[in-house]
């Protein structure tokens, strides 16, 4: 079996380090894609090896993870239209424009992620597309992914007209005559436009995936979570795995809709039977994902109290409370990882809730449940995440008082709510597990990006002075855990997640270590190398 030596470099093995160790190991050995040893038993091994790397300085740690991210629809925006950097809405308008004339081919344009900041209350007008694309369908998703613009053509395509009442599960804005808007809110809505559009084809599926990953393995991820899988998706992942395009390992979780999902069970069992079957090792289907409520932004994630600025409403719970119970014990029975979608104080006590349900009707086992985004958590439930083993998965880069924070989340909440969003440092300090993610495309998929946020609450032009809620910020190597260690504990992976002997060698080399740099320039490291389980998904081969 081959040896690598890898050597000249600070070592951070993510574990705890003992108050009388001495210098920082150097060097690392693996061997048939694990951890053989660590610091001089490495060194010792140089002379041996099969492979010699030296890494010229820097950090080698633990390789990132991703615990909750789209890559499928991060492909799509990088095929086009790219709405993202647009600043206005004449350049979004412009970018569409530019992109319907390079592909007359294209009966449909779809594309993410606009910026809802860009206009007043993140609601747009069909007409303002019209005047780009007035003959084809044209829809665009906001960067939350919960709602959606579309041109007339697309409303029409849709056989949608101002007769169209709200749901349970969906807005239809209006204009003030009444007339259908073009912005659509939440699932029934955004739903009645996309249901119209055609199909995805294979490939441009399976180019999507291997665009996504391998700016993961880029970014030095090793294993994502695709937090929102559709049964649609199964068969590009399973050819984008049988070809080799997969740059990480990717486990779906398979989106239960609270209008079918007893119908579900059995695809779900299908579809996670059959990839297990490929044996391919890079792609799992072990999770199921509960959409609890929505978001704040646009008033729909499900709150104890009313919204400050529209006090009509408490959000818009997606499944009943009883339905979800039902159904996570069912899910459960399959085996399968539940893995909840919640934001406002009410969708979180419902989703622990439920979560405590589980527990008394099945049992305690092993099931390390999810609540990812954990946005408003009511001081009475934080203890419960640590008493009921719930891993809280947060996006770092929510956590400072950016544009779509001051413009629409403050003003839904209120300043006395508005300082309980993402209790990050006290999760940590009540004794939950705590994982890391992006929510890509709706933020930075790059890990580097979202540490400097955790450790201090800013914005990279350092606002507010001394952090945002500062009581909540975390040091950088605990930074660091929640993207190595952390995302491994909710993979279930725990032979992954740091560098010691037998462990998986998931590795990533930086060019400097982020301990000694000051938060706010990390972002500007370089990650050289990535490696799964031994073999490098990215970057140069080091010095032999």
């Amino acid at each position: 079996m081959p040896l690598t030596v890898f050597r000249n470099a600070t070592v951070w093995t993510g574990l705890p380090t003992p108050s009388d160790a001495g210098q920082p190991p150097t060097a690392l050995a693996v061997r048939d894609g694990r951890i053989e040893s660590v610091g001089a038993a490495a060194e010792a091994l140089a002379g041996a090896a099969d492979e010699l790397l030296d890494l010229g300085g820097g950090l080698l740690m633990p390789a990132f993870g991703d615990g909750h991210c789209h890559p499928d629809q991060g492909g799509f925006e990088a095929l086009g239209p790219r709405i993202r950097p647009c600043t206005s809405v004449a350049e979004l308008v412009a970018e569409v424009a530019r992109y319907a004339a390079e592909h007359p081919e294209a009966d449909w344009i779809l594309g993410g992620s606009y910026d809802s900041t860009l206009a007043p209350d993140g609601l747009f007008d069909a007409r303002w597309l019209d005047a780009a694309v007035p003959d084809r369908p044209v829809a665009l998703r906001a960067w939350d992914y919960h709602t959606l613009w579309c041109n007339t053509e697309a409303v029409r395509r849709a056989d949608l007209d101002d007769s169209v009442r709200d749901t349970e599960r969906g807005r239809f804005p209006r204009r003030p005559d009444g007339s259908l808007l073009g912005t659509m809110i939440e699932w029934d809505a955004v739903d009645a436009v996309l249901g119209a559009a055609p199909a995805r084809g294979l490939d441009e599926r399976v180019r999507a995936l291997a665009l996504a990953t391998r700016g993961y393995a880029e970014a030095g991820v090793t294993w994502i979570q695709d937090a929102w899988v559709e049964h649609e998706a199964v068969d590009a992942y399973l050819a984008a795995a049988r070809q080799g395009a997969l740059a990480t390992r990717v486990n779906l979780a398979l989106r239960a809709d609270p209008s079918r999902w007893r119908e579900q069970l059995a695809e779900f069992a299908a579809d996670r039977d059959r990839i297990e079957a490929a044996g391919l090792d890079r792609l799992t289907a072990r999770t199921a994902k509960f959409f609890v409520d929505g978001i704040i932004e646009n008033r729909t994630a499900a709150l104890l109290e009313p919204y400050a600025d529209d006090p009509c409403t408490r959000g818009m719970p997606v499944w009943a409370a009883a339905e979800l119970r039902e159904a996570l014990v069912e899910i459960d029975r399959l085996g399968l990882q539940p893995h909840l979608h919640a934001i406002g104080d009410a969708g979180i006590r419902t989703a622990l809730d439920a979560l405590a349900r589980l527990t008394e009707v099945c049992g305690p086992r092993d099931r390390r449940p999810v609540i990812a985004h954990v946005q408003m958590v009511d001081p009475e439930d934080l203890p419960r995440f640590a008493e009921l083993g719930v891993i809280a998965n947060i996006e770092p880069l929510w956590l400072q008082p950016d544009p779509a924070m001051t413009d629409l989340t403050m003003p839904r909440l209120g300043e006395t709510r508005s300082r309980r969003q993402y209790p990050l440092g006290s999760l940590l300090r009540s004794g939950a597990r705590v994982s890391f993610g992006s929510d890509w495309p709706v933020s930075d998929h790059r890990p580097l990006t979202g540490l400097p946020v955790a450790v201090t609450r800013q914005t990279p032009e350092r606002h507010p002075e001394g952090g945002w809620l500062p009581q909540e910020r975390i040091d950088i190597e605990t930074a660091m855990s929640c993207y190595t260690a952390g995302v491994a504990h909710q993979a279930m992976a725990d032979d992954r997640g740091v560098l010691a002997p037998g462990r998986v060698a998931d590795l990533v080399w930086l060019d400097r270590d982020p301990r000694d740099c000051d938060p706010h320039d990390v972002p500007a490291l370089t990650v050289l190398g990535t490696w799964l389980a031994g073999e490098r998904t990215h970057g140069a081969h080091g010095h032999g």
